[in-house]
């Protein structure tokens, strides 16, 4: 045994509270409780239900944490932290007399399970239940009370077949933007066919072939494929949302650089959410950051699509939150890739056009053009938009016309203009944008203000306030004026209207992998999407003996991909009876992304045996309908890392809001409160090779000097990991201490939403905290008890009392630290005036406030005590208000804002015996002087005006 947790003890008594007693009796607790069906929770209907529960019929509680990925290298010290914490929070509610749902699943597709298997063959399947259980039993040594009848992992064929199912709930539906909600796609053909709704040229429902009524229908779902430009990634085989994308351009995930390339995808059209996701940001309890993150992401901009006429017919559209600044747009740019860029080029440069920069210095348009694009094909979008990059572009030789003044205006392609975002098209107006600025001056184009610079101003662009000038009839108007005016304008000519656009797009939801759900969907001999029926969910994945995504070399677009289920043509051609006979299809081979499970996981673990239904409604409705008007309904608190604030959380809003609007679900929004909890990070080492050593063989022998036996190293902060070699296992400190420990440890760190290093010299801390705890019970020399009769003297019994009523309230706002800082203040307190034994008035309320952070050590001490059941179930103790009154106050005193003394009086001393003391204690910082004014705040301070 270490010194560490003896205590330097020689002879240890026999019945100490060691890292082996305790692993013993967490071994036996936990054995009782997957026994005993402890922590299972009873829904009001179903299999799971059960009238006899003793929380049966009490408030329900539904916590969560955001589901961990079952890695290869298992758990460290950081990852536990919410999952702990979240823990003692639902063991506090549970004694508090809610019931209590607190489950745990696996997030368990994605590519790191994959390319484990391209690297050594081993099925992905394999790999992951290998990992999930090795989870099970790390989550299970820390004591953690979830309900593990309610474990999901999204790999599982019964978890997906509601995956799926939920994919052809989305693709059978389209958004009804004048009820702004979702509505089976049935109701739109509906229109359609009574002539309620036109179709798209104006022809009659009746008059278009089959082909073409579908092609308008599947326009219309939510669910849709789009042949656009996508996020490519060569190095994972796969392409990515925007959101997988880092800010310098590289995947998320391996760090590989990322290019765009035009690709037949899955879509899910997130935008018609636009406004509702924004919107009901603020009816949700979540931190401010992740909202401003989210409403940055969803981008809601305000102002005017505009039509620039060109002399193709076709007239360039842009959206622009400043349409005031119409007169001074002195050229156009299109993205590279814009659609109309081939069409608008001339045979031949228009008279006049001698400037190299402007052509490129080709011989025609068409060259430049293709030069140019060239040379934007090989950039990331973060490179294209880069502030500090040098702005090029060329002139395609076309010409534009500004629709509010008539004046002709070239029409460049420029790499910073994107054709994923907007329009992929911008009017520019160099006297009110830096960036249009620098391309006129470096193209030598004409620079117009529109905007009056403030007096004194001596820059370029002016992007300030101002009155409108160069404007025609803007002039004189400020800046809503005249936005208000110009589109007024736009739309009695028929030159574009007021919009509302989003930054956000929508969610590209195909991957070009074998490790995820399949695609419930076939292709029939027009190459269009079929929907499998609901019959023959879940479409599971073949067995294939490559699960390598490849990619294979395209002239005039580099690489691009071939999915593994491609390969797998037995699987691929398949023959079916969708109703109107056998006939031979083709799979859909691509696969969902890894957010497909996560959108929606937190409806399952309420109803997870339901083979009829993806949650029974009166489940559903329980645990998560709302709980009065105007509540959005939703999980009760989940936990997990800011890191989720845009991917994970839009969109499962997203899905859970169609499921909504079908009647599926009764909450409006997955998450009424979110928590995000803050990281352990750990110091690391190197040695004067600048190699890593041990972290756990570092000892500071003097303030800031470290050594590795006799070398000296330097100390860095940051991550845990293997080849910073400063990682810490909770299987390691559980051997070494006991699972409560480590429990008690993490929580009493720090606030739980503030990251915090680990220090694994300081968990001996905690142990012995609990060792105190333990001999307030019992008698190290014979296991006797030691808890007895008799009362406790007053002021023992005020402490307890207040230290019950701070230990509730902190556990109600997770303040675990300071919760645990009150309860080793109580131990301390009892510890000195117990040595013939505990008093019960304190030993009974102590072991119950102390089991949502050590439950085995409670559980343990709670049947010592004489009780029969768990601990789990017990009252939490209340405090009585008659001890929480103080008897003294201690009041500082201010003289013109100083403080020059202090006073200590009775809690319910007249102000008049406050003021006249708090006089007293400050006569000599008066120098003899009145006082104008005594302020006396009850309870607080005392302020002295002279």
């Amino acid at each position: 045994m270490s010194e560490a947790v003896t205590d330097g003890a020689v002879d240890i008594p026999p019945y100490r509270y060691t890292a082996a007693m305790a692993g013993d009796i967490e071994a036996c607790w936990q054995d009782y409780w997957s026994e005993q069906g402890t922590f299972q929770a009873p829904n009001p209907t179903g299999p799971l239900s059960d009238p006899n529960h003793p929380r049966a019929g009490a408030p329900k509680l539904y916590v969560i944490d955001m589901f961990p990925y079952p890695s290869g290298a298992g758990l460290h010290v950081g990852h536990p932290l919410g999952y702990i914490g979240t823990d003692c929070y639902t063991r506090y509610f549970r004694m508090a007399g809610y019931n209590v749902l607190h489950p745990m699943g696996f997030d368990a597709f994605g590519l790191p399970a994959e390319q484990y298997a391209v690297q050594t063959g081993t099925h992905p399947r394999t790999t992951t239940e290998a990992n999930i259980e090795r989870y099970r039993g790390q989550l299970r040594r820390l004591g953690l009370a979830y309900d593990d009848r309610r474990s999901v992992a999204t790999t599982d064929a019964e978890f997906y077949h509601w995956t799926q199912w939920i994919f052809l709930k989305i693709f059978n539906s389209w958004f009804d933007t004048g009820l702004r909600k979702a509505r089976p796609i049935a109701e739109l053909i509906e229109r359609f066919e009574a002539g309620t709704r036109p179709t798209p040229d104006g022809r009659a429902w009746a008059d278009l072939s089959a082909v073409e009524r579908r092609q308008i229908v599947d326009d219309h779902r939510l669910a849709y494929i789009s042949e656009a430009p996508v996020n490519w990634c060569p190095g994972l085989g796969t392409v990515l949302a925007n959101e997988e994308v880092t800010p310098d351009g590289r995947s998320e995930r391996g760090n590989f650089p990322v290019f765009k390339r035009n690709l037949r995808q899955w879509m899910m059209r997130i935008t018609a959410y636009g406004d509702r996701l924004l919107d009901d940001l603020d009816r949700l309890d979540w931190p401010d950051k992740v909202k401003t993150m989210q409403r940055n992401w969803i981008g809601r901009s305000r102002g005017a699509h505009i039509d620039f006429p060109t002399e193709v017919g076709t007239p360039i559209r842009v959206f622009t939150t400043r349409p005031d600044t119409l007169f001074g747009a002195t050229y156009m740019v299109l993205a590279p890739e814009h659609e109309l860029v081939d069409a608008i080029v001339p045979a031949a440069w228009p008279d006049g056009t001698t400037n190299e920069k402007w052509t490129g210095g080709k011989a025609t348009p068409a060259e430049a053009v293709a030069a140019y694009r060239d040379f934007a094909a090989g950039k990331t979008d973060v490179e294209r938009q880069a502030d500090a990059k040098e702005k090029t572009g060329v002139f395609t030789g076309a010409y534009a016309t500004n629709p509010v003044n008539g004046a002709k205006i070239p029409i460049f392609i420029a790499d910073y203009v994107l054709a994923g975002y907007g329009t992929g098209a911008i009017m520019a107006v160099p006297g009110q944008d830096e960036r249009d600025w620098e391309f006129a001056e470096v193209y030598e184009l004409p620079i117009i203000r529109t905007v009056q610079p403030s007096e004194g101003f001596d820059g370029r662009a002016f992007i300030g306030e101002g009155p409108a000038i160069n404007s025609g009839f803007l002039d004189g108007l400020d800046i809503a004026d005249a936005k208000a005016k110009i589109i007024e304008w736009l739309e009695a000519n028929g030159h574009g209207q007021g919009a509302i656009t989003y930054r956000l797009r929508d969610w590209l939801f195909s991957r070009q992998r074998y490790w995820g759900e399949p695609f419930p969907i076939v292709y029939d001999e027009t190459g269009m999407p079929v929907a499998l029926p609901e019959s023959m969910l879940p479409v599971t994945l073949p067995d294939v003996e490559d699960f390598s995504p490849r990619t294979f070399a395209v002239d005039d677009a580099g690489s691009m991909p071939e999915t593994p289920l491609s390969r797998a043509k037995e699987w691929v051609e398949v023959t079916l009876d969708l109703g109107d006979g056998p006939k031979t299809y083709t799979r859909e081979t691509n696969v969902m992304p890894q957010w497909a499970g996560s959108s929606w996981y937190e409806l399952r673990y309420l109803d997870p045996t339901n083979v009829s239904a993806l949650v029974d409604p009166a489940n559903e409705r329980y645990w998560m309908g709302p709980q009065r008007d105007g509540d959005v309904g939703g999980v009760d608190l989940y936990v997990g890392g800011v890191e989720h604030a845009v991917l994970h959380l839009l969109y499962a809003r997203f899905w859970h809001k169609v499921l909504f609007d079908l009647g599926y679900v009764s909450s409006e929004e997955p998450f009424r409160r979110l928590f995000n909890q803050g990281y352990i990070q750990a110091y690391a080492y190197k040695d004067p090779r600048g190699v890593y050593v041990e972290a756990e063989n570092v000892e500071e022998r003097e303030p800031g000097k470290y050594f590795h036996g006799s070398t000296p190293v330097e100390r860095e902060y940051g991550k845990m990991g293997k080849s910073l070699k400063n990682v810490v296992t909770p299987d390691e400190m559980c051997e070494r201490y006991g699972a409560d420990t480590f429990r008690v440890y993490e929580m009493s760190m720090g606030p739980l939403d503030v990251s915090r290093p680990w220090e694994t010299r300081a968990v001996v801390g905690a142990h012995r905290f609990l060792q105190r705890v333990w001999r307030l019970f019992v008698d190290e020399q014979t296991d006797a008890l030691r808890v007895v009769g008799g009362a406790v003297d007053d002021e023992t019994r005020r402490l307890l009392h207040r230290v019950i009523d701070g230990v509730r309230v902190d556990i109600e706002e997770m303040r675990f630290n300071t919760a645990i800082a009150k309860l080793i203040e109580l131990t301390n307190r009892v510890t000195q005036v117990s040595s013939a034994g505990t008093a019960r008035e304190v030993a009974d309320p102590l072991v119950r406030m102390i089991a949502p952070f050590a439950p085995h050590l409670a559980e343990e001490l709670w049947q010592r005590l004489g009780n029969e059941s768990s601990i789990a179930y017990a009252d939490f103790p209340a405090a009585d208000p008659a001890f929480l009154v103080a008897e003294s106050v201690t009041y500082p005193v201010q003289v013109n804002g100083k403080v020059r003394g202090k006073i200590e009086i009775a809690a319910d001393a007249p102000e008049d015996a406050v003021r006249e003391a708090a006089l007293t204690a400050v006569e000599s910082h008066l120098s003899g002087k009145q006082p104008k004014k005594v302020i006396v705040v009850a309870g607080r301070m005392v302020s002295v005006v002279v």
